[in-house]
Formats: structure tokens, sequence, C-alpha cells
């Protein structure tokens, strides 16, 4: 009950990537000190900032509901970890892209998680440590490996699936005569 009636927005016309204009609704009126140009800039960032986020939530963690740590200082650590292990994927992922000459959007953000998984295991199950700048090297190869052989360009164009039709489709039989 106590919000009003009627709210004051801008709206900013954007581009997609697909070529389609869409509109952002901001509450930042002030067009001198909020040029169209800057919050498209912000509005992308944002963009990246959220999916990076998922990937965290759902790739890193597992879907968890919470960290484990018990304590305030154990919390701020597992929170650093796993901010530090996120970047090291995502740096690995775009030294790979620059090796194969190929955008880091490219390289599936699951996959390389997995590849450093496997490397890390690798690893802390043979006891080598010491070895940090050889292990990123296995890894970027496996990603390369994928990229070559489970990625070799699309054949066919992305198209939408026709939905699957409730009953199947009759066909009038010709009789005979």
């Amino acid at each position: 009950p106590d919000l009003p009636a009627h709210w004051r927005a801008r709206a900013v016309l954007t581009p997609t990537p697909q070529g389609r204009l869409v509109y952002l609704l901001t509450s930042l009126l002030d067009r001198r000190r909020f040029p169209a140009d800057q919050l498209r800039q912000c509005y992308g960032r944002r963009w990246q900032i959220e999916t990076s986020y998922r990937e965290i939530k759902q790739s890193m963690m597992g879907m968890a509901l919470s960290l484990r740590s018990l304590s305030v200082e154990s919390t701020r650590q597992e929170i650093w970890g796993t901010l530090l292990a996120y970047n090291l994927v995502r740096l690995e992922m775009a030294r790979t892209a620059e090796q194969a000459k190929c955008a880091p959007s490219d390289i599936s953000f699951v996959f390389a998680l997995s590849a450093f998984q496997f490397e890390m295991q690798h690893v802390a199950a043979l006891q080598a440590q010491g070895n940090i700048p050889g292990v990123l090297k296995r890894m970027r190869e496996r990603m390369l490996l994928e990229l070559n052989v489970y990625r070799p360009g699309r054949k066919f164009d992305r198209v939408t699936k026709a939905k699957p039709q409730r009953y199947p489709e009759r066909r009038l039989r010709r009789t005979l005569t």
C-alpha cells in the first residue's frame, strides 16, 4: 500500500547480439550524468557477472544451498578459494582460446572445470606438488582436444524442433476401384 501509483523510468534502446532492438528500463533519469552508452556497457557487464554467479553456484558448488564452513573466518576463506578457482579456470579457458585462435565462449565452462578437477585429482593422487605449470599445460591440451574433436564446426544451422503432435496424423486410404 505504500508504493506510489506511478513510477518514472527512462527507456534506452539497445541492440542485441542477434540484431533485435530492446529497451532497457532504468530509474537513472539524468541523461547528462548517465549517458545511454554508459548504461548499455553497465548492463552488459552486469549480465557477465550474473553468468559468473550462475556458473559458480550450479557448476562449481553443485547447487549446494550453503557453504560448509562453520566460522566466519572459514567462510571467508571458502568464498575466496571458490573465487580463485573460478578465475583460474576462466584464465586457462582464455589462454586455451588464444592458443586455438577462437573465442573463449567457444569453450565449455563445465568441460574446462571437469578437466581442471581431473588434473588436480591426478596431482593429489600422485602427490606430485610443485609442477603446477605442467598440470595447467595438460589441462589446456585436454581442452584443445575437446575443441578439435567434439566441435569441428557446425554442419547444420540451428533450428527450432517441431512440437510433437498430440495425436498421430491419420492418412486417408485410397480405395481401389
